[in-house]
C-alpha cells in the first residue's frame, strides 16, 4: 500500500494567517496559532513563527510555509504581515519586500499592483474583517524575505511580475505533486464517473475550468474530472477503461498546447502557446505586425485581446479547438470520440468544434 503524501498550505493561507495574527497582536492577544477559513469553507489551524505588537496600533507576525510533500521551491519561506489598525473602514492590502509587482497586462491583477492573487486577497480581507468588525480598517503589508531571489526560478519574470514572488492559492491547500502519485490519484475519478453511468466525460485541467463547466454550463459535476497537467495520461486511461466520449474543456493556456500535440502541459515540459496561436492567426491572414505582437505576449489572455481587436478571435479559437480534438483522437489512436471547448477565465466560449457540441448535448449542458 502506497503511503499517503502529506498536503501543505499555500502562500495565500500563510499570508492570511500572518495578517490575522498581527491584528490579534495589536489587540494585545498573543496567539501561537490562528484559524484560517479556506475558500472551500473548511477551517485550517496555522502555527505562527511569531506575532509581536510594536505600537498601540501596529504589529507584525510571520508564518513559515509548510508545503507538505510537494516539491515546492517556496517550502520553508517566511511570509510576514505588518499591520496598522486604523479608524477608516477600508482594508488596504500592499506588497512589501519579496512580493512581486505586476508590470504587464493580461493577468488577473492590474498593472502596478502587488502580485497577490484574487483568492488570497479575499481570504486576507475576510480573515482580518472577522476580527476587527465592520467599523474599523487596517493597512496590511505582506512581505516574503528572500522572495526576489526565489522568484527568478519561477515563471514570474516571463509573466512580467518583477521583484518577487506571487501570493497564490485557489483552495488554500497545496496538494502533493509527485508525478506518479498524482497520476494515481487522478485516474480513479474515471472509475467513479463510469460507476454512475456516464459514458461521456468532461476533462478539465483544474478547478477554475471545473467551476465554469458546472456552474455556468450545467455540466454534471460527477462527470467533470480534473486532469491537472496530465491530459495525455487521462485520455489513455479513459480509453483503457471503456469511456466512449471525452469533452476537453478549459482555458487556452492548457488546451492550445494540446492543439500543438503537447499532452503533458506543465510549462517546464513544453510550452509553445504563443507560437501555436500565432501560427493559427497567420492562417487567418493576420499581418506580420500582429504575429510579432502575439509572440511578444506572456499570457494567452493578452494574445486573446489582440485577436479580438483584429476580429480574429472566433476563427482562430474555433480552429484551435478542432485541432486539439484531432490531436487528442490521434493520441489515443481513434479509441475515443473527443471534442474541445476553449473558454476564457470568465467562462466565455472562445472556440469549440462540432464534436464538442454533440458531446455536450449528451450531457444536457445549457450552452448559450
Amino acid at each position: 500500500m502506497k503511503e499517503k503524501l502529506r498536503s501543505g498550505i499555500t502562500t495565500g493561507t500563510c499570508a492570511t494567517a500572518a495578517a490575522q495574527a498581527a491584528i490579534l497582536a495589536v489587540l494585545a492577544q498573543t496567539p501561537e496559532a490562528v484559524c484560517v477559513r479556506l475558500p472551500r469553507g473548511e477551517d485550517k489551524i496555522v502555527a505562527l513563527e511569531y506575532a509581536t505588537r510594536i505600537t498601540e496600533n501596529t504589529a507584525t507576525a510571520g508564518v513559515r510555509k509548510d508545503a507538505g510533500d510537494d516539491p515546492d521551491i517556496t517550502n520553508g519561506i517566511l511570509v510576514v504581515a505588518d499591520v496598522e489598525l486604523t479608524q477608516a473602514v477600508e482594508i488596504r492590502l500592499l506588497g512589501g519586500e519579496g512580493v512581486g509587482v505586476v508590470t504587464k497586462p493580461g493577468l488577473s491583477i492590474l498593472v502596478g499592483e502587488a502580485a497577490i492573487n484574487p483568492v488570497p486577497r479575499r481570504m486576507i480581507e475576510e480573515g482580518v474583517r472577522s476580527i476587527i468588525g465592520p467599523a474599523r480598517g487596517a493597512v496590511i503589508r505582506i512581505s516574503i524575505p528572500g522572495g526576489e531571489k526565489l522568484a527568478r526560478r519561477t515563471l514570474n519574470p516571463s509573466l512580467g511580475i518583477e521583484g518577487g514572488l506571487s501570493v497564490i492559492g485557489t483552495t488554500g491547500i497545496v496538494e502533493p505533486m509527485s508525478e506518479e502519485a498524482f497520476k494515481d490519484s487522478l485516474t480513479p475519478q474515471i472509475d467513479v464517473a463510469l460507476a454512475q453511468g456516464f459514458e461521456s466525460l468532461v476533462f478539465v485541467p483544474g478547478k477554475i475550468g471545473e467551476n465554469i463547466a458546472v456552474d455556468q454550463y450545467g455540466l454534471p459535476k460527477e462527470a467533470v474530472l480534473q486532469t491537472s497537467n496530465f491530459i495525455g495520461h487521462m485520455l489513455t486511461a479513459a480509453e483503457d477503461k471503456g469511456v466512449k466520449r471525452v469533452l476537453l474543456f478549459g482555458h487556452p493556456g492548457k488546451l492550445v498546447k494540446v492543439a500543438g500535440g503537447i499532452f503533458h502541459t506543465h510549462n517546464r515540459m513544453a510550452d509553445g502557446r504563443m507560437e501555436i496561436i500565432a501560427a493559427y492567426a497567420a492562417l487567418q491572414q493576420a499581418g506580420v505586425e500582429i504575429i510579432e505582437e502575439i509572440l511578444a505576449c506572456t499570457t494567452t489572455e493578452a494574445a486573446t485581446d489582440i485577436l479580438r481587436r483584429q476580429g480574429l478571435n472566433e476563427a482562430v479559437y474555433a480552429a484551435l479547438a478542432k485541432q486539439a480534438s484531432n490531436r487528442a483522437q490521434r493520441y489515443v489512436f481513434g479509441g475515443l470520440e473527443i471534442g474541445t471547448v476553449i473558454v476564457s477565465m470568465q467562462g466565455e466560449i472562445l472556440g469549440m468544434d462540432e464534436c464538442a457540441k454533440a458531446i455536450g448535448g449528451t450531457l444536457q449542458w445549457n450552452i448559450r
